[in-house]
């Protein structure tokens, strides 16, 4: 196995192990340098990005190293500036290589993606690549419903579900459609943590009047993670008189989080009840058979051949959501280049897809669940064992039972001990009450699912 594909194969592995974003930030433009003896060189494009991953990913990519090539001992880091100042550096590359440093063609990598600066958006999301199933499609037709219909219906348009799930393809799309439409539209895509940042930005500039003309000119407002405005008064307030704006001139605008809205404890009531007074759909984790149609779509879209049983094994094992099941799809893709195998065999998929689908849950423990309950719902985690009888403080701590008893698996007795010392009755009451709930309350079968998501992944 030479560098590149050595390479391709860490990159596969670790793409399934973090987040799209942390893999976009910190492995974009890496790969092998060199090897020299043992040792594994890695450029990297910066000076930060080395001492990240030196800090952060060295043991994570060392291990994904070793259990490909049993040999390499070390993996080290340099900045590629020139071949220069890398020899002179670090003294592990010898004369002879002085060239200049090319990517292979196929190394694979997250590409830069295909945005336009002006509105944020990225071309590759549209409607024909989104695949539509039980668990989107309530979202699906009210985005399409809104592209017919801009300002005018589903006003805001509130999506809400867990990381990974399509949220963003989804609302991207809806912008791209409406530019597709009509060129002239002011559209504009951003996250709440942009928003807030560009917010405080104008303050210190004194450039308000700029920043609230630039967002109350716009025809179609693309929020992202609105839940990152939680706690922000000043933002959520100017957020609010943006919204009110847009709305009045029936904008459209159009909202995202990994919550509904009345879970978003922080947020100001009059926000909510904006948010609320809308079209609100959730995305929720995709079946088996929206998990096989989207592995269709991506291996048709790859022009490759796997098999009916290859991808029903990979749909039925990797659950949790579309990204984690893209980056299994990649890894047996990358197996198949490396190998040369046109037509691979189920056997040698579950041989490489083992560490990833055999895994159990992550374990997890009390003090992880508090906490995950208690920023879950905006509240300090010490308030969910303290004798608070306030309903904002109430539910979470009766949800906080419930997954103590169901996902930790400990007794009554321990859990009462656990949260204040309150007796096992009243955990056994706090968990039936949940039980029963959840029979009826989609929404509370919703929220826990995404607290769910949070402890395993």
């Amino acid at each position: 196995m030479d560098n590149q594909e050595l390479w391709q194969c860490v990159l596969s592995d670790i793409e399934l192990s973090v987040s799209k974003a942390n893999f976009n930030t910190w492995f974009r433009d890496t790969a092998i340098y060199t090897r020299e003896g043992n040792a594994v060189v890695v450029s990297v494009p910066s000076s930060f990005t080395k001492e990240w991953l030196e800090n952060k990913f060295n043991k994570f990519i060392l291990k994904s190293l070793r259990e490909l090539n049993s040999e390499i001992k070390e993996v080290k880091f340099i900045v590629y500036t020139n071949q220069e100042n890398i020899s002179q550096n670090n003294n592990l590359i010898t004369k002879k290589k002085k060239q200049i440093f090319k990517k292979p063609e196929n190394q694979l990598q997250l590409k830069v993606l295909n945005k336009d600066a002006e509105n944020n958006l990225n071309l590759k999301y549209t409607f024909d690549t989104f695949v539509v199933g039980s668990s989107n499609e309530l979202a699906h037709a009210a985005a399409k419903s809104v592209t017919k219909n801009l300002g005018t219906i589903y006003n805001p348009l509130f999506i809400y579900g867990g990381s990974g799930l399509g949220k963003t393809h989804l609302l991207q799309s809806i912008g791209n459609n409406i530019l597709k439409q009509d060129s002239s539209k002011k559209v504009k895509y951003l996250s709440a943590e942009k928003f807030s940042s560009e917010m405080i930005s104008a303050i210190q500039c004194g450039e308000m009047e700029k920043f609230k003309n630039k967002y109350r000119k716009i025809d179609l407002l693309i929020i992202d993670d609105i839940q990152f405005l939680s706690g922000k008064e000043k933002t959520q307030e100017e957020f609010f008189h943006t919204f009110n704006a847009l709305y009045e001139k029936n904008k459209q605008i159009i909202i995202s989080s990994d919550r509904p809205p009345k879970a978003i404890k922080t947020l100001e009531d009059r926000l909510r009840s904006r948010f609320e007074g809308g079209m609100i759909a959730d995305v929720s984790y995709p079946d088996f058979e929206t998990r096989l149609a989207i592995l269709k779509f991506k291996v048709a879209s790859k022009e490759i051949i796997l098999s009916e049983d290859i991808m029903s094994y990979i749909a039925e094992n990797f659950k949790r959501n579309i990204r984690e099941l893209e980056g299994a799809l990649n890894k047996v893709i990358m197996q198949m280049n490396i190998l040369g195998d046109k037509k691979i065999s189920l056997n040698s998929v579950k041989k490489t897809l083992s560490s990833e689908s055999e895994m159990p849950k992550k374990i997890i423990n009390i003090k992880q669940i508090l906490k995950i309950v208690a920023n879950f719902y905006d509240v300090e985690e010490k308030q969910l064992i303290q004798r608070i009888r306030r309903q904002e403080i109430v539910r979470p701590r009766q949800i906080a039972m419930f997954l103590l008893r169901n996902e930790y698996k400990a007794s009554f007795p321990t859990i009462g001990s656990k949260m204040g010392g309150r007796d096992h009755t009243t955990v056994i009451h706090a968990c039936e009450k949940i039980n029963n709930e959840l029979k009826t309350n989609n929404m509370l079968a919703e929220e826990i699912n995404l607290i769910k998501q949070r402890l395993y992944t």
